[in-house]
């Protein structure tokens, strides 16, 4: 009623979005301070600035707005944003290469890894510990060990 809008954050503390300083649109030519009003069901309630009536925040339906890297926090060790693993080598843990990070999505189920395989083609890992044992990113590369459901190997003798 009061131009409030609900926002989807990728931020560990969902209200910290304020802190971050002037949010903007994909292209960079509109801007928007958050003050934050609260959270209800993972969501963030919060006013934008110029944003003073419904009509305007419903206009804004679907935008995505973005934080400029230099704003945020440095990641802990240990720790690393996805958009830090877009890119890497994808290796085996026996070392051979499988492919390059395509992304990181999360479709509500926990996050993946999109892996750009040979040929152009993709498949997807759980981004958990267990199938992706290390990131390294100083190295650029990631090391997984993926379920023999995604991957065919090759048969071992005791399985014939």
């Amino acid at each position: 009623m009061r131009g409030e809008v609900r926002l989807k954050t990728f931020t560990a503390d969902p209200k910290a979005i304020g802190k971050y300083g002037a949010v903007e649109d994909e292209s960079g030519t509109r801007s928007f301070t958050v003050k934050v009003r609260g959270e209800v069901r993972g969501l963030v309630i919060a006013r934008l600035s110029g944003i003073e009536d419904r009509n305007a925040a419903e206009a804004l339906k679907g935008l995505r707005l973005y934080v400029g890297r230099d704003r945020l926090p440095r990641p802990k060790k240990g720790e690393w944003y996805a958009a830090d693993l877009i890119g890497l080598r994808v290796e085996r843990t026996d070392g051979s290469a499988m492919g390059r990070v395509r992304s990181v999505p999360n479709y509500g189920a926990g996050d993946l890894v999109e892996v750009e395989v040979e040929g152009g083609k993709t498949i997807f890992l759980s981004f958990t510990k267990r199938v992706v044992p290390e990131v390294d990113i100083e190295g650029g590369r990631i090391v997984v060990d993926p379920p023999h459901e995604v991957e065919a190997r090759p048969e071992t003798k005791d399985e014939e």
